[in-house]
């Protein structure tokens, strides 16, 4: 057995515990020589502990497909203009706009308008069925300017006479009529112009209403101008001459008969001129047939349409017409209907005369033919009562 450095068997001794000393170190004091220092114990490093493990980097998988989400309700993903719901929307919007232009333009229009006391003083027929309008032409340079009379023929600028004088009956007992009076029938002494005043047809009415027995419910009254203005309005209208006329006096030259358009300027001096024939009676079917065909151009479709022309068709209205006071909007708009249709559908007439005179009611032919719209039964009304020049046979 080794020994220790006490020399005993296995390091001990009766002092076993400071026999290694030499190892521990003196556990009761320093070192000595015979007991040098002791070793020192090496202090011990913490072990080493391995990283976490990190698993190798991955690039993330994308995302399972899931189809788009459904839009709100009563939506879609496609743009607005995509859908056909937004055109209807939009073209009934652009309708209702279009209905108030269209009743907006001729009410203020009417707001406009002069009003004029029509109905006289005293006896007057008893009411009637349908509706008879009177429709006065005066040759009033008022409203017209000096260059205007000079483009027009109209020569004295003071003039005011009713030269055209015209009866509508609308009703539903037959045909609408439009009835001519020549401005020369001599009515108790007088010239039935004679009893019209500007501004006050009172006498006028009084006069028709007492010679014809016919009651008059609405008056409308248009200015030298007037015509001029609504045909160049309505894009010019047809005219349908039987002959050619040439008259300085009107500034009127037709180089041929037939169809064929005019302008204003054209159209007024052929409702002016008495250089035909029969002189004032061709006058009076040449008035109504620019009257007939204004209210075709009027009613067309073209004229609703086109909002220029309709424009320009109500900026007319007020510079060269007037309305009898109590005569509304709705009135006048049959009145412009029935106008339209008359020269198609319905009688247009000059006032029977005797002997191709202009001056002189015939009786025979006449009072039937007044009777007839008095009682509304236009039907029965015959072609010899009814003539274009008021001549029998004409």
């Amino acid at each position: 057995m080794a020994e220790g450095p006490s020399g005993t068997p296995g390091g001990s001794g009766g002092n076993s515990d400071r026999d290694f000393d030499w190892m521990y170190g003196d556990r009761a004091g320093g070192p000595t020589p015979e007991r040098p220092e002791p070793t020192r114990r090496i202090p011990t490093q913490p072990r080493h502990q391995p990283a976490p493990y990190q698993a190798p980097y991955q690039a993330p998988y994308p995302p399972p497909y899931q189809p788009p989400a459904a839009p709100p309700p009563g939506r879609s993903g496609r743009s607005i203009w995509s859908r056909p719901k937004t055109w209807v929307v939009l073209v009934l919007v652009m309708v209702l706009l279009w209905v108030v232009y269209l009743v907006a333009v001729p009410l203020w229009t009417w707001s406009r308008v002069d009003k004029i006391a029509f109905e006289p003083d005293g006896d007057r027929p008893d009411d009637q069925p349908g509706t008879t309008y009177l429709m006065v032409g005066n040759d009033s340079r008022a409203n017209l300017s000096e260059e205007e009379r000079k483009k027009f023929n109209t020569g004295n600028p003071s003039s005011s006479l009713a030269d055209t004088i015209l009866m509508l009956h609308t009703g539903s007992g037959g045909p609408d009529v439009l009835l001519s009076f020549p401005r020369d029938w001599i009515v108790d002494g007088r010239k039935i112009n004679g009893y019209w005043d500007p501004g006050d047809p009172t006498a006028l009415v009084k006069a028709l209403e007492e010679q014809t027995g016919i009651r008059i419910d609405e008056y409308v009254e248009i200015g030298l101008g007037g015509v001029a203005g609504v045909v160049d309005a309505v894009g010019g209208i047809e005219i349908c001459p039987k002959e050619k006329i040439k008259d300085p006096k009107a500034g009127l030259n037709i180089k041929k008969k037939g169809c064929q358009e005019a302008d204003g300027e054209v159209a007024l001096a052929y409702a002016r001129t008495r250089a035909t024939t029969l002189g004032d009676l061709d006058r009076v079917g040449r008035q109504r047939e620019v009257v007939a065909a204004i209210g075709t151009k009027v009613l067309s479709p073209w004229s609703v349409v086109n909002p220029i022309r309709y424009w320009r068709l109500n900026q007319a209205v007020p510079a060269f017409f007037a309305f009898g006071e109590g005569t509304g909007p709705i009135a006048i708009a049959k009145w412009a209907l029935a106008i339209g249709k008359v020269g198609s559908d319905g009688l247009t007439c000059t006032m029977p005369v005797t002997d191709g005179s202009a001056n002189t009611l015939d009786e025979e032919r006449g009072r039937p033919l007044f009777d007839a719209i008095i009682e509304d039964r236009t039907d029965d009304i015959t072609k010899k009562q009814c003539t274009k020049a008021g001549v029998a046979g004409s």
